[in-house]
């Protein structure tokens, strides 16, 4: 038979021009048969495929992304939350390790609970899409947008890491899938030359693959230290200390860590990581007194505190060490896009934050919309801590953070300073606020739809497994005077949504084959009819 490759071309006309001009091929229909999965194919597949020496898997579909997936700095890491390996951009040693899943009912509550079989196994994983970027697997439970490439043989890992990262391995994948996203079975049925892969490894990898790493905080594996980094060095063929980091990410953790932070690898000395990895989160132990101690940072100097400026740049200096010098502090400002210090923890962090936390802050900035009024950081973590203990945090913000500012600008209004009375007001409707959510009125009340009208909270009782994006909505409900248009009370506005969320609630419970009824889950019924929409 006789055919064209035009598959390069993204678009119809394109194809229509090339399909008269592109060489007409002749293959054998024959052989056709002997491709894996009798695959037409213009090019012929030869040699042993990848599946001999591998195995492929499909991850998990939870059903109710919302419900089940968390950034893992949403919350504290406990055994009902798993990490959850994704996607990444571009291939990397190590990356997609932002999501945990919510295993509280050991996945009976998962769509569809697959490819728990490569689970405790080495390998790689390939995101599905694009360009197929990989990143090295170990055996942590992955979500649907990835297949995780579990090596039969430990021995054979760093060849197939080596043929899964190299270009080739995409070509490969191309030649017999020009979909979007590629199915799991296609991605083990290229050919692979062991001998050949194994000796590249060799000369890559001597001293084996590297152990996890990353300077990315937005990875579970990430040490938790504002400056240091660990790279890989192509001369000695293993991991080592890089250069002290100056980055607008390194301002980002300082905040976090002056806030109370820490990163999941600090809290579980069993997690395996790169030996100059663990060496920096030892390091982070000399940091750990800067953490203020009831998670609320003003930013002017009150209540006998420093302004947070100053503690931030105690903990900086600390941080450098004998590497902080006067230049070091501009650098990291030029990086942050700000003249001061000061001036960045006003008008930039919360901003920078949002996003560089995918819009799933952990850190809050309060403020009443004046840039000359009350602003006050405050730990997302301590604010919905179980029990009492993030209302009394609360409190705390609004009678007695919140009440001495208010105190302060009444002895201003005295004195007749110049704007005293409109930095007072401002502080007021702060405080009017900040009550009405430690009430619960409407609308700045909370409400989960996943759970049952007797379990809806009531004021204030947040719960942190609930999630930064529902437990963020009172504060962003209505706006301020001043303030920044659809963030509410916060300092700017998180790219966050409370629409109708994908998919359908599903009548009966996939547990227990209980049915949601119309008295404890009313927003999922129509009159009689239900309708499982999620609102």
């Amino acid at each position: 038979m006789y055919c064209q490759d035009v598959s390069d071309s993204r678009f119809a006309g394109e194809k229509a021009v090339r399909l008269r001009r592109a060489e007409v091929m002749g293959v054998t229909q024959a052989k056709q048969l002997h491709n894996p999965d009798t695959r037409v194919t213009i090019a012929e597949v030869t040699g042993e495929l990848l599946d001999r020496y591998t195995s492929s898997y499909q991850g998990i579909v939870t059903g109710d992304k919302p419900a089940k997936n968390r950034y893992f700095w949403e919350q504290p890491i406990t055994r009902r939350w798993l990490w959850q390996q994704g996607t990444v951009a571009t291939s990397c040693s190590y990356g997609g390790m932002q999501v945990v899943v919510d295993w509280d009912k050991r996945g009976a509550d998962m769509a569809r609970l697959q490819g728990a079989g490569a689970w405790s196994n080495p390998g790689v994983v390939v995101s599905q899409m694009r360009s197929l970027p990989v990143s090295i697997y170990h055996g942590n439970p992955f979500d649907i947008n990835v297949s995780a490439l579990t090596v039969k043989e430990r021995s054979h890992l760093a060849a197939v890491w080596c043929y899964c990262s190299s270009p080739e391995y995409h070509a490969a994948v191309r030649r017999i899938d020009q979909n979007l996203k590629v199915t799991t079975a296609t991605l083990v049925k290229v050919p692979f030359d062991l001998d050949r892969w194994t000796e590249v490894a060799a000369e890559q990898y001597p001293n084996g693959l590297p152990l996890p790493y990353t300077d990315d905080p937005t990875q579970w594996i990430f040490h938790g230290h504002p400056c240091g980094s660990v790279i890989w060095d192509d001369t000695t063929k293993c991991t080592v200390d890089g250069p002290f980091r100056e980055d607008a990410g390194v301002l980002q953790v300082a905040v976090a860590r002056l806030l109370g932070y820490r990163w999941p690898a600090e809290r579980d000395d069993a997690m395996e990581l790169a030996a100059e990895q663990r060496a920096w989160v030892r390091h982070c132990f000399a940091l750990h007194h800067f953490a203020d101690q009831d998670g609320i940072v003003w930013l002017p100097a009150v209540r006998g505190e420093l302004p947070a400026a100053d503690r931030l740049l105690r903990l900086l200096a600390a941080a450098f060490g004998e590497a902080w010098s006067d230049a070091t502090l501009p650098r990291l400002l030029t990086a942050a896009g700000s003249p001061s210090l000061d001036d960045w923890l006003r008008n930039r962090f919360f901003e920078q934050h949002c996003k560089r936390f995918h819009h799933r802050p952990f850190v809050w900035h309060v403020w009443d919309g004046r840039r000359d009024g009350f602003h006050a950081l405050v730990s997302y973590h301590k604010l919905a801590a179980e029990g009492r203990k993030g209302r009394q945090l609360l409190e705390s913000l609004t009678y007695s953070y919140l009440g001495d500012w208010i105190t302060r600008r009444k002895d201003g209004v005295e004195r007749g300073a110049a704007g005293a009375e409109e930095r007072l007001a401002a502080a007021f409707a702060l405080q009017r606020r900040l009550a009405a959510i430690l009430d619960g009125e409407p609308p700045f009340d909370l409400f989960i739809r996943w759970k049952p009208l007797a379990e809806q909270p009531i004021g204030w009782y947040p719960d942190v497994n609930d999630g930064v994006r529902l437990n963020l909505r009172p504060f962003m409900a209505a706006d301020l005077a001043g303030g920044k248009k659809g963030a509410g009370i916060l300092r700017a506005k998180p790219n966050v949504h409370w629409r109708k969320d994908r998919g359908k609630e599903p009548r009966a419970l996939a547990d227990t084959r209980e049915l949601r009824p119309k008295e404890d889950y009313p927003w999922f019924w129509r009159g009689d009819r239900f309708t499982g929409d999620r609102v």
